[in-house]
């Protein structure tokens, strides 16, 4: 098929209208010419083309290649749109949401597409749905073509009536809880203007709470009275109880294995318990916790947490073990408060030169926030977390400390597929005897989290025998740029620096690399091949792997 000019979107629509027409005989393609010609002028004029002239022929290829249908089109002048007329009349009218970016095409002057009208007329219906004008109807609707005088006229005059607006939500018998309990879930008052987002948050709630197999929510506009939809919510209760398994593997700690045990509910309250361990080479760990919803309860609760975790690592040892409470409250912002409490216990053994015992009591409070534009593969986004905590001999505790950390990450996409992510971690710990503060709140850098390049957790400063000890200080930055080369498989180049160190102008250690990646269903999995540039620092050659969000 060929089109005289350039109109690139003519032949696409005509080949689309037209269809697959290979392996026909040339007899055949004769009698199909008529169809496929009349099928031509149809796409060409839904682009606003009203009098083309559409020549056929039919070329036979020697051999077994059969023949060929060849169209040659001259679309000729346009039509173009003379007027525009788009009202919205009733409620709506000072309903700013429904009036505003209304698409603006087509415009007056622009070459008719009637694409762009159904979407124009489309969108003014769907957008009635959503807001519940569902009284709404057109006064008029109209698209006039004059194809002798190539114009055209679009009117469309909608009348949206009042807005209906959402009842009192009921729930139905058989679901077992609380009523209490369901109604948090309820984020919307009765009487609020109806917006089909309102109950697509509280399926989703319901839904994603782990409580139910089955949510099914009836605000049929047909059950209105007087404008005003009753909600009614039917549940049905999951099984109480699940257990999952899965293995892993990183350059950091090697193969893994995690299991965990959930009762997703124990008493009509909603409360929740559960169980997680996690074993490999370097860290072995098993924690419990117990979880009491709050209001809301898909973002604020309290949780009971206690835990015991045994690692070796570059040379240091440690078992601790902990009990503790968390509060977490969703503010208004969408930042996510942590308020924490708990108590640690630990004995560590650093290179054999170092051994001791700590008991803390950690007061803590943090705020984090992520925004992903996708759940499993964003093209956009950020994640910032702020955390810090301390503790006082006076209060159940070995030494006085003030941890702080921050972490920010940002990825940025720009010509679909060129990626940018970064990376900052700052730490920071406040104390008047260092040697007395256990390792698990000193810091240590490198690995594939860190800084490439450099083996996990080796980047710190050392004692007198060359043993890692950790550092008052965190420092690690990382830039990195992704091109995707193919569907699911992007290539990286990428370089971190930073350190854990004692003061901030001591120096700090920089890796290198490139990488791949691999988009697969359960997440991003990274191979990366990073040289460390310091040798002072054991930079080298290393091969990281890692699977798991980039934000």
């Amino acid at each position: 098929m060929t089109v005289e000019g350039d109109y690139p979107q003519l032949k696409d629509n005509a080949e689309a209208f037209i269809g697959e027409v290979e392996g026909r005989s040339a007899n055949s393609l004769r009698r199909y010419a008529a169809t496929a010609v009349g099928q031509a002028s149809k796409a060409v004029r839904a682009l606003g083309y009203y009098d083309p002239q559409i020549d056929w022929r039919v070329e036979e290829e020697e051999g077994d290649e059969g023949a060929r249908l060849i169209l040659t089109i001259r679309p000729g002048e346009p039509v173009r749109v003379t007027s525009r007329t788009v009202e919205i009349r009733g409620a709506a009218s000072s309903d700013a949401k429904f009036t505003r970016e209304l698409p603006d095409k087509p415009a007056e002057g622009d070459v008719l597409n009637h694409g762009e009208y159904a979407t124009l007329r489309d969108t003014i219906q769907t957008r009635a749905r959503q807001r519940g004008y569902f009284d709404g109807q057109f006064l008029e609707k109209s698209l006039r073509v004059n194809p002798e005088t190539r114009t055209a006229e679009v009117t469309l005059i909608y009348e949206s009536g009042e807005r209906y607006r959402l009842g009192a939500v009921s729930f139905e018998e058989g679901h077992w809880f609380e009523i209490g309990l369901l109604e948090d879930f309820v984020t919307f008052d009765p009487g609020i203007p109806y917006h089909t987002d309102e109950i697509a948050k509280l399926n989703r709630d319901l839904s994603s709470s782990g409580y139910f197999s089955g949510v099914d929510i009836d605000a049929r506009p047909a059950n209105a009275v007087d404008r005003v939809i009753p909600v009614s919510v039917g549940l049905t209760r999951r099984p109480p109880r699940s257990l999952g398994v899965g293995v892993g593997f990183s350059t950091d700690v090697g193969p893994r294995f995690r299991g965990n045990w959930r009762e997703h509910w124990i008493n009509p309250m909603g409360h929740k318990r559960g169980a997680e361990t996690e074993l490999s080479v370097p860290r072995q760990s098993v924690s419990g916790w117990y979880e009491l919803p709050l209001d809301p309860p898909m973002t604020d609760l309290i949780r009971l947490t206690a835990g015991y975790q045994r690692e070796d690592i570059e040379n240091v040892e440690s078992e601790l073990l902990t009990f503790g409470q968390q509060w977490q409250h969703q503010l208004d912002n969408d930042w996510l408060q942590v308020l924490s409490f708990r108590w640690e216990g630990e004995r560590y053994n650093i290179g054999n030169d170092e051994t001791g015992t700590s008991s803390l009591f950690l007061p803590g409070l943090g705020y984090s926030k992520r925004y992903a534009d996708q759940a499993l593969d964003p093209s956009q986004g950020y994640r910032l977390q702020f955390d810090i905590t301390g503790a006082h001999r006076a209060v159940l505790s070995t030494v006085d400390v003030l941890h702080a950390s921050a972490l920010a990450k940002g990825l940025y996409t720009i010509f679909d597929n060129h990626r940018f992510l970064g990376r900052v971690q700052v730490g920071g710990v406040a104390t008047n005897r260092f040697e007395d503060v256990p390792p698990s709140l000193r810091f240590f850098a490198g690995g594939d989290q860190s800084v490439r390049g450099y083996g996990y957790e080796t980047l710190s400063p050392e004692n007198e025998n060359g043993v890692p000890v950790g550092g008052r200080f965190l420092m690690v930055g990382s830039v990195e740029y992704q091109y995707q080369f193919a569907q699911q498989w992007r290539g990286a180049l990428f370089v971190d620096h930073g350190n854990a160190i004692n003061d901030p102008l001591d120096p700090l250690a920089t890796g290198a690399g490139i990488g791949v990646r691999w988009i697969s269903p359960v997440g991003p999995l990274r191979l990366d091949v990073a040289k460390g540039l310091d040798p002072e620092f054991g930079g080298g050659w290393r091969v990281h792997f890692s699977m798991g969000p980039e934000l």
